[in-house]
């Protein structure tokens, strides 16, 4: 983990581990990624973890890289989760909120309930996972965005649109994704999907400045009771991490090495 100035952190050190060693405490996060196209026997032995159902969701994408992509980010859910709840991966239960966000049903207090969120760009997924409290990750692979002033006048709010004219073309992609990412993480967190208007809340986006929620709904304080984190997890990619309250540790960036 790096410092950005005024001591905002990026999270951009994700070495290699084949394995949870630990569970997350009270107000600490684990983040994991995992690259969605391994090797074919990874793919296969991940297959074999899901349920009929999930091997029909997987059947139903039409090109084999989307299957692969759906396997490898669900097996590697159910390896995670499971090694975090001391449960066979194979055996583990996941529900669905009623605006849709995943999560596993446990008993216990709600503080020792494990919460995670899951997000994926082309080849790289970001696992996300913490204890009595919801959470809402995002990653973007970057890339050339000729038409990002256009998109931000319909999603994003008016102080995001003045900063985003006001950086440099040259560096424009990387302010785009650094705001969408930020706003789609607090978007899961809050697990209100499509329902809530990305222009109802602002983020800082300029590259080089700390992420951070300037308002939400128009209002400073909601905002300051939220942490965001700016999150670099491989070359070229981009991601943002956002929780309610304050004093939250990443304890943990890793990559995930799939065993076979």
């Amino acid at each position: 983990m790096s410092k950005l100035p005024n001591q905002s952190i990026a999270l951009d050190e994700f070495p290699p581990a084949k394995e949870v060693d630990a569970k997350p405490r009270t107000r600490e996060v684990h983040l994991w990624s995992v690259d969605l196209h391994p090797a074919e026997d990874k793919v296969a032995a991940l297959r074999r973890l899901l349920t009929p159902e999930e091997i029909q969701r997987s059947e139903r994408f039409k090109f084999d890289r989307h299957r692969r992509r759906f396997i490898v980010r669900r097996g590697a859910l159910r390896r995670l989760v499971g090694a975090y709840l001391d449960q066979d991966p194979a055996a583990v239960s996941f529900a669905e909120g009623e605006k849709g966000k995943p999560f596993v049903p446990q008993s216990g207090t709600p503080a020792d309930v494990l919460h995670f969120n899951l997000t994926d760009s082309k080849d790289l997924a970001i696992y996300a996972f913490t204890r009595g409290a919801e959470l809402g990750v995002d990653v973007e692979i970057l890339r050339p965005m000729p038409d990002a002033l256009d998109i931000a006048e319909h999603f994003f709010a008016a102080d995001e649109r003045e900063d985003l004219r006001r950086v440099p073309e040259a560096d424009r992609a990387d302010a785009f994704f650094n705001c969408w990412t930020r706003k789609e993480a607090y978007i899961k967190a809050i697990g209100e999907g499509l329902s809530e208007p990305l222009d109802r809340f602002c983020v800082t986006l300029t590259p080089g400045q700390p992420a951070r929620f300037v308002h939400l709904g128009g209002d400073p304080q909601r905002a300051a009771d939220w942490t965001l984190y700016h999150m670099l997890p491989e070359p070229g990619a981009v991601g943002a991490l956002a929780l309610e309250g304050g004093g939250w540790q990443v304890t943990r960036c890793c990559r995930y090495e799939l065993d076979d």
